[in-house]
């Protein structure tokens, strides 16, 4: 199993940006493709955006073209740049393992998550 630490959430004005960084224990296949996850109350969690060892990124179509992930694999961290955040980013954000089936996210290894807040 690996473990997951977010950090970086907070709260902001809408249009603002903020960055959210996780870190993982360590590498194994499961950490081959990691990503994002939201839940916003009364909501199912959903995908917000994925990257593979190889810097291939999926992203959800509300976000495009206003968050961006990354990672660096020698350090075993992985970020998430938002920016143009609105009212509707507001979530809980969890870093995780996991993938992308067909039109389904799925997570294997997850964080604890780290609250966004966009008022």
């Amino acid at each position: 199993q690996v473990q997951l630490v977010e950090s970086g959430g907070g709260s902001v004005q809408a249009g603002g940006s903020l960055t959210l960084s996780c870190e993982a224990s360590r590498i194994t296949y499961s950490t081959n493709c990691m990503g994002w996850f939201r839940q916003a109350p009364g909501k199912e969690r959903e995908g917000v955006a994925l990257i593979d060892s190889g810097g291939r990124t999926t992203y959800a179509d509300f976000v495009k073209g206003r968050f961006t992930i990354s990672r660096d694999n020698a350090k075993n961290t992985m970020d998430l740049q938002m920016n143009d955040l609105k009212s509707k980013d507001t979530a809980l954000y969890y870093c995780a393992t996991g993938g992308k089936y067909g039109g389904n996210w799925f997570g294997v290894d997850w964080g604890q998550g780290t609250q966004v807040t966009v008022s």
